[in-house]
């Protein structure tokens, strides 16, 4: 997968990798055609202050994931693209399996498979993702 060594590294913290995942779900939804993001949108996505978007945006800058325009719109690199997706299928992964394997009701599939796409290695998501499709499962956009 690309950017596959960024993942097994995890080289954001969690809270980074749920603001990195929020810009990105939100770039792929948002109506505007070139993948930017309010950082506003994000604060209501994750249920945050403005304030803590922006110190995460910080964090997110430094580490190359993102850019932001003088006017305060999100773009994220490729590399924050690439982490960002997989984190993203990780998340969709997890809960599909939690979900249809195991019967987890599916809020709480959802807010557990964001607890554990923050630790499960490159390897071992890559083992669950195989098992999925084996059950002829496809993992949901």
């Amino acid at each position: 997968m690309p950017g596959a060594e960024i993942h097994d590294d995890h080289v954001l913290t969690k809270a980074s990798e749920d603001y990195l995942e929020a810009i990105y779900r939100l770039s792929l939804h948002d109506q505007v055609a070139d993948g930017t993001v309010r950082s506003v949108d994000v604060a209501e996505q994750l249920g945050v202050s403005k304030a803590s978007v922006n110190k995460a945006l910080s964090t997110l800058k430094e580490t190359g994931m993102v850019e932001q325009s003088r006017y305060g719109r999100v773009t994220l690199t490729s590399r924050g693209r690439d982490y960002a997706a997989l984190v993203w299928r990780a998340h969709r992964a997890l809960r599909l399996f939690l979900e249809t394997d195991l019967g987890v009701d599916p809020d709480v599939a959802d807010r557990e498979a964001c607890l554990m796409e923050h630790v499960l290695s490159e390897d071992t998501m890559g083992r669950l993702i195989g098992y999925l499709e084996r059950q002829g499962l496809r993992i949901p956009e």
